[in-house]
């Protein structure tokens, strides 16, 4: 029998079944509740200040923090199995050849830097290591060839620092603040082109937020950059900061809702028009509350809350949204600080498995250092409903509006850069024009569902037509195999036989040979007496 089918057919199955049974237990968790997630596979080494990213349906970690040494390995989680894996980087020789190389050699070994998907490619930008160099490097984990290495960059770059935010808009990424290799706190503000790989400086009105680090960032209608919490060497903050991208103005908004207390090291995502906020501290006692932003009405509200020793309630966090099992994921990245400005933390990131929200989280420090993951399941209600059917004029109205109360004087329409878009200063015009935007942000929204469960229902169909024709293949083998045996059964009958007739003339002779010997014996006795 041709076993090699067998096998394939064997492993097939199982890799399907677990992957149903994967589907299953996610959709068997409660709501809005951190489980650790049951994972195999050799753990990474518990860390925090690591960076985090999502591509493929992995969970990609790289570098952090341990016991004051900085690490240089690439870690990977794969969603589909939940099993982990070490990511092995390959470094360019001479003349285009790949050699591969443990992470140590190829990607230096850094903490508090950031990480964002870009085409094939996840991006590293800066960090704290023991490279020498005064201005910002991006690096890059190529996700097919497995190859690291350097991006030339051209432009004004920002100083070289860390605990800085990046926020991707469009095809640039907004990086704002930081601490520099000689600690001094940064506010200011450059833009990377990821088209030409040019940076530029950011030149803003208004007040901006006093400098930090250890914030969180997050871009709204594409328009408006958000500035919330973070510290300096002496002061943590709970503000919240508006930059508005086209009239290039800061402002400080009134919110409503909770009170939330200062923070740093927390981490961020944005899901429509509401921002999750996890982890973080001041120092003194961790933030055990997971809270949401709705960025439309400028109102905090708390989610859910753990216990303030929970990893999940740690200081120093970043934060990623991506893409697993064809479905959008949230993944955590916090981190933790102690009295000596000491910043540690996790990770956190958002995905849609099995067509609901989640959020993970990975690593982080509260008073141990800690390699678990962790996920949280939204409730579908308002994560679910398309923003299509939520007044996209009303909310860009209610937001515009909560910005032109942070600034001393009406907020002058007049102002705004419009007419690329062929758009009046006519308030209404003004309100049209969000709705127009808005509608297309979520027609790109739902094409990119769309799209994705296209894709994961060919993807499912096909794993599914693979195992019946595996079967199928198998099931034919066997039954020539049967064939074969069925044919070979009469020449196995006709050796029987003849072995059975052979046996008998042997047994036979055996008993004529006794008889002759007991023959003999007596005559001889005979003769004797």
């Amino acid at each position: 029998m041709n076993f090699s089918n067998l096998e394939q057919f064997s492993m097939g199955t199982e890799e399907f079944k677990k992957e149903m049974d994967v589907a299953n237990w996610f959709s068997q968790l409660p709501y809005e509740q951190w489980v650790p997630i049951p994972v195999s596979g050799t753990r990474p080494s518990a860390r925090y200040k690591h960076a985090a990213g999502v591509a493929d349906e992995k969970l990609y970690i790289a570098g952090g923090s341990r016991t004051g040494r900085y690490l240089p390995d690439v870690q990977v989680f794969d969603f589909r199995g939940l099993v982990w894996s070490s990511l092995k980087l390959k470094s360019e020789a001479v003349g285009g050849k790949s050699e591969e190389n443990g992470a140590q050699e190829v990607l230096p070994a850094t903490s508090d830097h950031s990480m964002v998907k870009w085409g094939n490619k996840l991006l590293l930008l800066g960090g704290h290591s023991k490279t020498t160099s005064d201005s910002m490097i991006v690096r890059f984990i190529d996700l097919e060839t497995h190859a690291c290495g350097f991006i030339e960059t051209s432009g004004n770059a920002p100083v070289a620092r860390g605990g800085h935010s990046v926020t991707l808009v469009g095809s640039r990424l907004i990086i704002f603040g930081g601490e520099d290799r000689n600690r001094r706190l940064l506010n200011d503000v450059y833009a990377l082109d990821l088209e030409t790989m040019t940076w530029d400086v950011v030149v803003a009105r208004q007040t901006p937020p006093a400098p930090r680090f250890d914030h969180t960032a997050a871009i709204n209608t594409e328009r408006y950059l958000l500035i919330f919490g973070g510290c300096s060497h002496s002061i943590f903050f709970n503000d919240l900061h508006v930059l508005d991208l086209q009239t290039m103005e800061w402002s400080q908004p009134e919110v409503q809702g909770e009170l939330v207390t200062p923070r740093a090291g927390h981490a961020g995502v944005t899901i429509g028009e509401n921002w999750y906020i996890v982890g973080g501290g001041d120092n003194k006692n961790g933030c055990p509350e997971t809270l949401v932003l709705n960025m439309s009405k400028l109102a905090w509200s708390a989610l859910t809350s753990v216990k303030e020793r929970d990893p999940l309630a740690s200081e120093v966090s970043t934060l990623c949204l991506s893409q697993v099992f064809n479905f959008s994921h949230l993944f955590y990245l916090g981190k933790f600080l102690d009295q000596k400005q000491n910043i540690q933390g996790l990770s956190v990131c958002s995905a849609l498995i099995n067509g609901e929200r989640h959020l993970v989280a990975f690593g982080g420090y509260n008073g141990k250092y800690n390699n678990e993951v962790f996920v949280m399941r939204l409730k579908p209600s308002d994560a679910s409903r398309p923003k299509i059917f939520q007044s996209p004029a009303a909310a860009a109205a209610s937001v515009t509006a909560a910005y032109a109360l942070a600034k001393s004087e009406k907020l002058d329409f007049s102002s705004l850069n419009l007419n690329s878009n062929g758009v009046g200063n006519n308030p209404s015009e003004l309100d049209l024009a969000f709705e127009i935007d808005a509608l297309k942000e979520e027609k790109k929204e739902l094409e990119l569902s769309l799209t994705e469960v296209r894709a994961e229902n060919s993807r499912l169909t096909e794993k599914v037509d693979e195992v019946n024709g595996t079967h199928a293949e198998l099931s034919k083998a066997q039954i020539a195999e049967l064939h074969k045996i069925l044919e070979s059964l009469q020449s196995i009958e006709n050796e029987v036989q003849l072995l059975r007739r052979q046996k008998s003339a042997l047994e036979q002779e055996i008993e004529r040979s006794a008889a002759q010997r007991q023959g003999s014996g007596g005559v001889w006795r005979w003769i004797a007496g």
